[in-house]
């Protein structure tokens, strides 16, 4: 059987921030909603094996969903747009024996969605009530010895425990009994005739949580010895970042909070649009920046006994204040972020992470000069170096009695060293995970939009939000330094995106105001590399009509690649020469015919490495979230696509749900991971930045191109 063009490698993604949006079916599998889709994650294998979307019941038009697992057809769910109706949940006629869905059970004008179908009578109770429901955020219901129980969870930060049970009718009971018993809610369900009695009781409520309760779920049943047994165990989660396990107590039958628990290794991801990525030098390890104010850093994990890595989130580098919008990798260790502010913030690595990166990646650890970690100040959105002798003091001012100073009631987020072998948990990222801010940069006038460094590793560019020309140049900083080189003045709107050469000779800028710009390298013997203007596009002569979104360059330097919203995709060079970009004899022009590919074309990459019949390989990102690969044969006379092939795509499961903001190649053949004699150069790999919240990474087979 022939190997696939595209395969999915790994999928980074969070929940959406809703509640009911995560469901973990008896077999093992977990889906929750991420954006507009649904993610399908084993937690055994501890990587996403499908995200779902464009499907007719996927379609959500917001931020999604509620989600409830079929109970026989393990790969068959339910999602309900979280925003829906409680009307609309009338109109899905569905077949109640099969699914485990939330139903409405209505009784005293109290709506009581259940987290599975509970007993015949009860829905037929509930769908003869007139009364228009009051809905409570989350209840869940668990039926052992013949009786139903339910619990309940709502903002008074409470969960309350009620019994459902049938009554004996005719029975007697002395006068004692009746004192003791608990007050009861009784009503009748006539059915064929017959009419049953039943009560409600309250048998507790819980009292633990200090915020809003969003989730509860009982511990599903199981079978031992012939026999379905099901624990009186329930499970809380609240506002409060907490999560509590509760149960009554074998001698006195009192609910109290049972046995703690430990996190373990997940998945995780972006909980906002992902708004650009890039690939260490090494293409070892992932930097993404996102809408959700944080700057992430992935790397496959090796792990003792598994034959292929698995990718995870090891280190949050940067928590910021500020939706984030761009970065540049400058170096192994170090990179450059730009947000919703004027100012861009240079980080380098501490100690720590590279020695659990080593651990975690199976690379071999690097000595390099660098503190411990990073704190956060309380009212700070600096990450400040944590050195060893920060840890000592720190550690006697733990110990001190003497806490009653002003600065004790803002204490810093405070850095513990760890010592990793495994991807850390949550509560680890976010506060042992940080980067030292070592740099800021001032120079914009808005806030940023793009970043760019050279192969060198010498010299950043990057560039603002800009409305006018003023606004619209691009900045040169030293990497040495950090000071500002030079100011590149060309466009009238914002720069889009930029890239350098692979020789670090020529930097290239696209913008929304539909042209691009050329801009050439000199190193005088002495001083600071200087760029001036080599060529450009003009409005009025422009092959683009609408903004360029994206740029690139193949790796031989002889070509760069534009995309656009008007839906094109345009190869340019020195025509048939070949010659290197920048030193041929004739004007630079469109060397491809002009690629229509029927959607906005929001990112374009060229893969560094070259197709078995010698041809270029490019990735195409669209606006409705699919990646299109193509290949671009360099032809005398190019005419109706000719010199273009389409090669493979990503199918529905693939795509994104929304606009791809971001295509890297990994800079190495081979899959990151591989190491040795399992390095297999026949593979690339191809990153994503999706607006869906996602970070994709896809292996691509080229011979199979």
């Amino acid at each position: 059987m022939a190997a696939p063009v595209v395969e999915t490698c790994h999928v980074a993604c969070g929940a959406n921030g809703t509640p009911h949006v995560l469901s973990w079916s008896r077999r093992g599998l977990v889906a929750f909603g991420t954006c507009h889709s649904v993610a399908l994650y084993d937690p055994q294998v501890k990587r996403p094996l499908q995200v779902t979307q464009k499907m007719a019941f996927l379609a959500h038009k917001r931020a999604l969903p509620t989600i409830s697992h079929f109970k026989k057809k393990e790969s068959q769910f339910i999602s309900v747009d979280c925003n829906s109706r409680v009307e609309d949940a009338a109109e899905i006629h569905l077949p109640l024996n099969l699914i485990s869905l939330s139903v409405l059970f209505i009784m005293h004008e109290t709506c009581f969605p259940l987290s599975s179908p509970p007993p015949a009578e009860i829905l037929k109770q509930a769908s003869a009530s007139p009364a228009r429901p009051r809905l409570i955020p989350c209840p869940s219901h668990s039926s052992p010895d013949g009786e139903l129980w339910l619990a309940s969870c709502a903002q008074d930060c409470l969960i309350r425990v009620w019994r459902l049970f049938a009554k004996l009718q005719g029975g007697r009971e002395d006068k004692a009994e009746a004192a003791l018993r608990l007050k009861e809610d009784v009503f009748e369900v006539t059915e064929n005739g017959t009419t049953s009695l039943y009560a409600m009781t309250l048998e507790t409520v819980l009292a633990g949580h200090e915020n809003w309760v969003y989730g509860i779920h009982w511990q599903p049943s199981y079978i031992k010895d012939e026999t379905v047994h099901q624990p009186l165990s329930l499970l809380s989660a609240s506002m409060d970042k907490t999560m509590i396990l509760w149960g009554p107590e074998d001698a006195s039958g009192v609910w109290v909070e049972q046995a703690e628990w430990s996190p373990a290794v997940i998945v995780s991801g972006h909980f906002d649009a992902v708004q650009d990525l890039s690939w260490d030098p090494e293409g070892d390890y992932i930097v993404t920046v996102g809408l959700d104010q944080t700057t992430r850093l992935f790397t496959p994990w090796r792990r003792k006994g598994w034959a292929q890595p698995t990718w995870h989130e090891i280190s949050r580098p940067q928590i910021h204040g500020y939706d984030m919008q761009c970065l540049a990798m400058v170096g192994r260790f170090q990179f450059v972020s730009g947000a919703d502010e004027k100012v861009l913030r240079v980080f380098r690595a501490p100690r720590n992470f590279v020695e659990n990166f080593a651990n975690i990646a199976g690379r071999p650890l690097e000595e390099l000069d660098m503190p411990e970690g990073a704190s956060t100040p309380a009212l700070g959105l600096s990450n400040k170096a944590v050195f060893q002798g920060d840890l000592v003091s720190q550690k006697s001012e733990d110990n001190a009695e003497d806490s009653s100073r002003v600065s004790d009631q803002y204490k810093e987020s405070y850095f513990q060293p760890l010592s990793l072998n495994e991807p850390p948990p949550e509560d680890h990222l976010l506060q042992n995970t940080l980067w030292p801010e070592i740099q800021k940069l001032y120079g914009h006038g808005f806030e940023m939009f793009c970043l760019a460094s050279d192969s060198t590793r010498t010299v950043v560019a990057s560039a603002c939000k800009a409305s006018k020309a003023e606004h619209a140049s691009i900045l040169l900083w030293s990497s040495s330094s950090w000071k500002q080189l030079q100011s590149l003045p060309c466009h009238s709107l914002t720069v889009t995106q930029m890239s350098f050469s692979p020789d670090a000779r020529l930097l290239l800028a696209v913008s929304r105001d539909r042209t691009w710009s050329l801009w050439k390298r000199e190193d005088p013997p002495s001083g600071n590399p200087l760029f001036s203007l080599y060529t450009h596009t003009k409005k009025e002569t422009a092959v683009h009509a609408r903004i360029i979104w994206s740029c690139d360059w193949s790796a031989d330097n002889k070509y760069f690649v534009t995309s656009s919203r008007d839906k094109k995709v345009i190869v340019w060079g020195h025509g048939a020469s070949g010659d290197p970009v920048g030193e041929g004899a004739v004007a630079i022009g469109p060397c491809s015919s002009v690629l229509d590919v029927g959607d906005s074309a929001t990112a374009v990459a060229f893969c560094p490495f070259p197709c078995a019949d010698h041809s270029y390989l490019l990735a195409v990102g669209l606006e409705g979230g699919r990646i299109l690969l193509y290949k671009w044969r360099p032809m005398a006379e190019p005419s109706a696509a000719s010199d273009w092939t389409r090669c493979g795509q990503t199918d529905d499961s693939q795509s994104h749900s929304l606009a791809v903001k971001r295509l890297r190649w990994r800079s190495r053949p081979g899959l990151a991971g591989q190491q040795g004699a399992e390095l297999d150069h026949s593979w690339v790999q191809l990153a994503s930045a999706g607006v869906d919240h996602a970070l994709k990474i896809f292996n691509v087979h080229l011979q199979a191109l």
